[in-house]
């Protein structure tokens, strides 16, 4: 038996629930949809597409004890966002779960690069995944009563490669993040985990390819992509085995090939990066 059948009879997550940070379309939709087959009840924040996430998400319930609500609002913004979710837990109990899958790419030639552009991308990719972590924190900290926070990273958060001089560091902040609190709330019976996924076919990817330079778009052709489902299943079995490092697909080999022989790695990302440069007539 799969482990996605063994997880499908079993239903690990009855009675369970998630609050799920830009889950209304790619990996993170993909996340609810796992969650909920299995059992669970989300609450899918994010700032757009949320009817039709909930069109997909709701049909997957198997009976009444399962709920699936939405709330518009941008995770950056703590004013807004903190009565939202406090008003949920109110009304529907402390989540065990919160999924931070906040972020997107924006990848261009450092040179054309502004300050604004840094700016931005370190602002929704990391204070994205922050705010929401820091108003459920107090939540789980009360008395001891565990909880489980997961942030999204990247391959790109323990290597970088040209073309993403704005993304790659704020993934790396994620992993920094993920690291200290792992470490910091372990005695209070948190959970922590970080998902690194690799090249995922999703909206966030395609709008990404509009500005690509084309070498990058020649080196991940180079790479191939996953599903955000096949990525969401990685992920659950991550969550289901406590796993820090949820290192999807090819993510695995790249993070030990980066963390036992680097150089190497740099050597190949050279190489790659030369052959794209040839390939469009660059010197």
């Amino acid at each position: 038996m799969s482990a996605k059948s063994r997880w499908a009879e079993q239903q690990p997550f009855v009675g369970k629930s998630a609050i799920i940070t830009g889950g209304s379309q790619g990996i993170g939709l993909a996340a609810a949809k796992e969650f909920v087959r299995l059992g669970g009840s989300v609450c899918i924040v994010a700032i757009g597409s949320l009817d039709e996430a909930r069109d997909e998400v709701v049909p997957l319930c198997r009976d009444a004890t399962q709920s699936v609500e939405t709330l518009l609002c941008d995770t950056t913004d703590m004013e807004k966002l903190k009565p939202l979710i406090e008003d949920y837990i109110e009304r529907r109990g402390l989540p065990g779960y919160l999924f931070n899958f906040v972020g997107y790419a924006h990848a261009q030639y450092v040179e054309k690069l502004t300050l604004g552009d840094f700016k931005r991308n370190m602002h929704v990719n990391y204070y994205g995944q922050l705010v929401p972590t820091l108003i459920m924190l107090p939540h789980y900290l009360a008395g001891r009563r565990g909880g489980y926070i997961v942030f999204t990273s990247s391959v790109l958060g323990y290597m970088g490669t040209m073309g993403y001089a704005t993304y790659s560091p704020t993934k790396h902040a994620i992993v920094g993040l993920a690291e200290t609190l792992r470490h910091e709330l372990k005695p209070f019976g948190i959970t922590v985990s970080v998902l690194y996924p690799p090249d995922t076919r999703t909206p966030g990817f395609d709008k990404e390819n509009e500005a690509k330079p084309p070498e990058c778009a020649i080196i991940s052709g180079t790479v191939g992509l996953l599903t955000p489902d096949q990525v969401a299943e990685s992920f659950i079995g991550g969550i289901l085995g406590k796993t820090f490092q949820i290192l999807p697909g090819k993510a695995k080999r790249f993070w030990r090939l980066f963390r036992y022989f680097p150089g190497v790695v740099r050597v190949l990302i050279d190489s790659d990066y030369a052959k794209a440069r040839k390939e469009l007539g660059k010197v």
